[in-house]
């Protein structure tokens, strides 16, 4: 993913963010958990190796997380392949966040994402 630069201004204020000892941690701790999750599907080593009938198993999401997908798909004109994109996404922010199921602020996350890459590329 591609991001905007920097501006001066917000890279000399006061920095209020994790440290990146404190990401490397969480993201060190995403991949266990990954890990232990496809310790059954030796083809299957992260999230972003999801095929899609492991989609359902393992990306699975509630009613109203269903509704915020298929709202985004309507309103951002998402494929059915971005859509497969989003949810593994989702599925490693929620894993980044310790959380056993995707969310619906994770799907947000990751359509932000989504988004912002089309921003950048048009």
């Amino acid at each position: 993913m591609e991001v905007p630069q920097v501006k001066f201004r917000e890279m000399s204020g006061e920095r209020t963010g994790e440290t990146s000892a404190q990401i490397r941690d969480r993201v060190v701790a995403a991949r266990q958990i990954q890990l232990k999750r496809f310790a059954r599907k030796p083809k299957i080593t992260c999230n972003a190796r999801i095929g899609p009938k492991e989609l359902k198993e393992y990306c699975a999401v509630d009613e109203a997380t269903k509704e915020l997908m298929r709202t985004a798909m309507a309103d951002l004109n998402i494929s059915a392949r971005a859509y497969d994109r989003i949810l593994k996404v989702a599925r490693t922010i929620a894993d980044l966040a310790g959380s056993e199921n995707i969310l619906s602020e994770h799907i947000s996350e990751a359509i932000q994402c989504r988004t912002l890459d089309r921003q950048l590329w048009t």
